[in-house]
């Protein structure tokens, strides 16, 4: 049962982040049938102001001190460092140590990793900062495309909002489905989504890396709609198939087939996004040829299918 929690603080960290914490734990919900939690803002002086990203200043109340019989310690983003407070990462192995929940949102992780608590667990981050995590901290398991990873006693958000995501799901977890759907709706936003990470991410396409095939390329780029098969391509190319299937890996990095498919997902998203063409009309105009084929792979490389991400991304 949760009953306390906290937000530890450090220098520029994140005021939305740090919010969505307050927002979760920080209100009295009693007269909505959600059970009050004692939650504290710490820092590592107490009284002592400390800065957000966004230029404003906190004055926690509270010391290190307050840590030391909470249930959850929510720790959100800050701007990464090389070095983080000892004091505060020594805080956090010692509720980790007595059995405490520890929270991070976006690159809050990077304050657990320090404190060796990343160590042979599953976790996440922003996606933008999970190469950086995982290089830092190569004995932990950086999934970069969920919203949230439960790790049991430690839970890891992705981006900003997927810190809602996580702070639900403890909620549900810990007090129940009922408590957590109550908050969700006050803050406006769905109990539990769908999908991951990966449904935020501009796909990176292959470039190519020599002037050989780029005529190739824009070519087809200029094509999807229309069948290819190495064979025609390695014509265009002027080239025999053995000798232009080596070729273009060596030039994009990755095989004509997959470098097709990548440029079709890329061209269904836009027209999600901005036409009002049916799924079998998108499927045609990208070369996929089925709605049933376009769904495979977009739910593939994207995370979600092509109706849902039209529903989240769709211009009104």
């Amino acid at each position: 049962m949760l009953r306390s929690a906290a937000a530890l603080l450090i220098d520029d960290f994140a005021a939305f982040e740090f919010g969505v914490l307050c927002e979760v734990f920080g209100i009295d919900r009693r007269d909505e049938g959600v059970p009050l939690v004692d939650f504290r803002v710490v820092g590592e002086v107490p009284g002592a102001p400390l800065r957000t990203t966004g230029g404003l200043r906190v004055v926690p109340d509270l010391g290190l001190d307050a840590l030391a019989d909470v249930d959850l310690i929510g720790v959100p983003a800050a701007t990464v460092r090389d070095e983080y407070p000892p004091a505060v990462l020594d805080a956090l192995r010692r509720a980790h140590a007595r059995g405490a929940t520890l929270l991070s949102v976006c690159s809050g992780a990077f304050v657990l990793g320090a404190a060796g608590l990343l160590d042979g667990l599953a976790c996440t981050t922003h996606w933008r900062h999970a190469a950086e995590l995982a290089d830092r901290f190569p004995a932990a398991a950086i999934d970069p495309d969920v919203l949230f990873v439960d790790a049991g006693s430690i839970i890891t958000s992705a981006g900003t909002a997927a810190g809602i995501d996580a702070c639900l799901h403890l909620v549900r977890r810990e007090i129940g489905s009922a408590a957590a759907t109550t908050i969700a709706r006050r803050m406006v936003v769905p109990p539990q989504r769908d999908g991951g990470q990966r449904q935020f991410i501009d796909l990176p396409v292959p470039e190519c890396h020599a002037e050989s095939l780029a005529p190739v390329l824009t070519w087809l780029q200029q094509n999807l709609r229309t069948p290819h098969t190495v064979a025609d391509l390695a014509k265009r190319a002027t080239m025999s198939e053995r000798t232009f299937a080596r070729r273009f890996v060596a030039e994009t990095g990755t095989t004509p087939l997959k470098w097709l498919t990548t440029q079709r997902v890329l061209h269904a998203r836009r027209l999600l996004e901005d036409t009002a063409l049916t799924l079998d009309e998108v499927a045609d105009h990208t070369g996929f040829g089925t709605a049933a084929l376009m769904r495979h792979h977009f739910q593939k490389h994207v995370g979600v299918a092509p109706q849902e991400y039209r529903r989240t991304f769709a211009l009104r």
